[in-house]
């Protein structure tokens, strides 16, 4: 029969130390009838008796005098390892290690960073961004943000805000080509489009119509699979752009931008963290995860109402 000889090894040494089972029975919070059994079980398990025993009183043999003395430096350098790890889980430091895309979502993740790190300065991040969706399991990921859903299983996704695409134009675009009225007007209009990095297919634009969602492809004036160049290009005025929300949202609230076709706007994509189970997670772990949830579940900068885009779309338009 099977043993645990760590459980079993813990209940001789406790009952040496002691001097009696139903004391080391006490101490280790089991019954005296399962500490007996447990000794039994080790006597077999070796093949030799542990203890002289009568009614009153108990001794170790020469072999359990002998075992004791091998077992109880490992016993108790066992224990230390059990209590050092318990403790260091509590404990908000070490590193940190998190997944996200790169250029839409790092000005978020920055600002994240920077208010979890001066909170707890003993973290270190390592932080990997990239588009593709690695191994999790593989690359030792902590905490994770992506757009979607994610392929692996296993794995707890809270969503944090919808992301909104917003066809967005410079007003100098405007002043020089007028704004399309309807998705049908876009072949007159200079567009750029997004070239997806993993599977290099030029994305259509997406847009809500009758209440449901259509892709709409889009003869490019500029394409690239770069977000931050697609933004400048249309920043200079050289092209229109759909924009996820969380990029346009500062330019457009600044005037740089001006919305287009806001009713049109699809929010079928989300942002969401992703991480495994609470429960054996370190401290510092569940702490930037709830700081996450925290900061980003709740309407902010990242997310923009829809009367002021309509607001800020009839005054570029009209202007």
């Amino acid at each position: 029969m099977a043993i645990n000889e760590l459980r079993t090894i813990s209940v001789f040494v406790t009952t040496a130390e002691l001097g009696s089972l139903r004391k080391a029975a006490v101490v280790l919070g089991i019954s005296p009838q399962a500490a007996s059994q447990a000794l039994a079980q080790l006597e077999q398990h070796l093949g030799v008796r542990l203890f002289h025993r009568t009614t009153r009183s108990m001794a170790l043999t020469d072999e359990g005098q002998r075992f004791l003395d091998e077992a109880r430096p490992s016993l108790a350098g066992l224990q230390r390892a059990v209590h050092a790890i318990r403790h260091a889980r509590e404990d908000i430091a070490g590193p940190l290690r998190i997944v996200g895309p790169r250029a839409t979502f790092a000005p978020l993740l920055w600002r994240l960073l920077d208010e979890f790190c001066e909170r707890h300065p003993q973290v270190v991040p390592d932080v990997q961004l990239e588009d593709r969706v690695g191994n999790w399991v593989e690359d030792r990921v902590d905490v994770g943000f992506r757009l979607g859903l994610s392929p692996h299983e296993g794995v707890i996704a809270r969503r944090l805000f919808p992301v909104q695409m917003v066809v967005c134009a410079a007003p100098e675009y405007l002043r020089r080509h007028g704004a399309p009225d309807s998705p049908a007007a876009l072949p007159d209009h200079r567009c750029a489009v997004y070239r997806h990095p993993a599977s290099g297919l030029l994305m259509p634009w997406r847009f809500q119509i009758d209440g449901e969602e259509r892709d709409q492809p889009v003869l490019p004036a500029l394409c690239t699979n770069d977000e931050a160049l697609e933004l400048q290009a249309v920043l200079s005025g050289r092209v229109i752009g759909q924009i996820a929300g969380v990029t346009a949202a500062p330019h457009l609230r600044a005037g740089r931008l001006v919305p287009l076709l806001v009713d049109l706007m699809p929010d079928r994509y989300s942002y969401f963290v992703y991480y495994g189970s609470r429960r054996a997670q370190p401290a510092r772990v569940r702490a930037f995860i709830d700081l996450a949830i925290e900061r980003l579940s709740a309407p902010g900068e990242h997310v923009l109402d829809l009367q002021a885009l309509r607001a800020a779309q009839a005054r570029g338009v009209s202007g």
